[in-house]
């Protein structure tokens, strides 16, 4: 009786794994093609070819990109390097990019960039917020811009117990910050079974010295995460379940859902646009080639620009 009831229970949960695979696929959008398109007054940046993360924009026009992130489950083209931190100047005709000093006593051998975000304070200097993943933890490094210097000046280290799997961040002031989890899980069996199984643990959580709590959950993959040029609602991408999520941001930091906007595409990161207040965000047509990455047939990519009524337009391209 035993053996009956424990083989009935085993078939039952390879039937269900069995599903939620079939599931998996038509979430990753596993099926899909895209056509290459090529943009207009669009060229390559030369210097990022270990690939680039993340990027933030100052008013300024000066743009910072994190490159070379080691993230389990993804091709790295470069795993014995470090990343690094570049800034590029988007006023001039054709831009550059140059690879940013770090100061000394930050252990720059195991830099793994992921999201940033900045800070302009009062007095116009400029802070960087890194999320990094030394020896595959997750931390969130504070920088000093020096401009004059083509540095940066290393200020701070900080951890958390919820500072687990962060993926991306957004700053909006002196050490206060959202961030986002995309894994509730560390280890990375347990955190693909997890996307297998669609359970919806990761969250959104908020960070000060003195207060840190999670104000948002409930995702499939929590990824990218910006706010809104009136600094009112907070954006959120669930790259899984590909959509974004319309917050709105309380005066104790505390999150409200007011909307979802869903896409057939999976969304990673996001931005605002300064003029528009539109939502720009960078999406994967097909997550399977990401993963199973084959250099005769890349992953393709597309952005979307978008409001919280809806997509506007969106253009894919490999």
């Amino acid at each position: 009786m035993g053996k009956l009831v424990a083989l009935t229970l085993l078939g039952a949960f390879l039937a269900l794994i069995g599903e939620r695979l079939v599931a998996l696929r038509e979430k990753t959008n596993a099926y899909r093609e895209v056509e290459p398109v090529e943009p207009q007054n669009c060229h390559l940046i030369e210097g990022l070819e270990n690939g680039s993360e993340d990027i933030d924009i100052l008013p300024s026009g000066l743009a910072f990109i994190s490159t070379g992130l080691n993230y389990p489950g993804m091709v790295n083209f470069a795993p014995d390097k470090p990343g690094q931190i570049f800034l590029m100047d988007l006023n001039e005709p054709n831009p550059r990019v140059q690879a940013l000093n770090i100061s000394d006593g930050f252990d720059k051998a195991s830099f793994n960039p992921h999201g940033i975000s900045t800070f302009i304070d009062k007095d116009h200097t400029v802070y960087l917020y890194v999320v990094n993943h030394p020896h595959m933890e997750s931390t969130v490094e504070i920088f000093k811009f020096e401009e004059q210097q083509h540095s940066l000046i290393h200020l701070k280290t900080i951890k958390h117990e919820l500072l687990k799997s962060v993926n991306d961040i957004v700053v909006l002031g002196a050490e206060q910050f959202y961030a986002t989890r995309d894994h509730y899980f560390t280890n990375f069996f347990l955190a693909t079974l997890e996307i297998v199984l669609d359970l919806h643990w990761t969250y959104v959580l908020f960070y000060s010295p003195r207060e840190v709590k999670v104000v948002a959950k409930g995702f499939n993959s929590a990824n990218g995460i910006t706010v809104s040029s009136d600094k009112k609602y907070i954006y959120v991408a669930d790259v899984f379940d590909k959509n974004i999520h319309v917050m709105k941001k309380h005066d104790n930091w505390d999150l409200t859902p007011l909307k979802v906007i869903q896409l057939d595409t999976l969304v990673d990161n996001l931005t605002i646009d300064p003029d528009t207040g539109d939502i720009w965000a960078g999406c994967h047509p097909n997550a399977i080639k990401l993963v199973i990455y084959n250099t005769e047939d890349p992953p393709g990519s597309e952005f979307q620009a978008l409001s919280t009524r809806g997509v506007l337009w969106f253009l894919p391209a490999n």
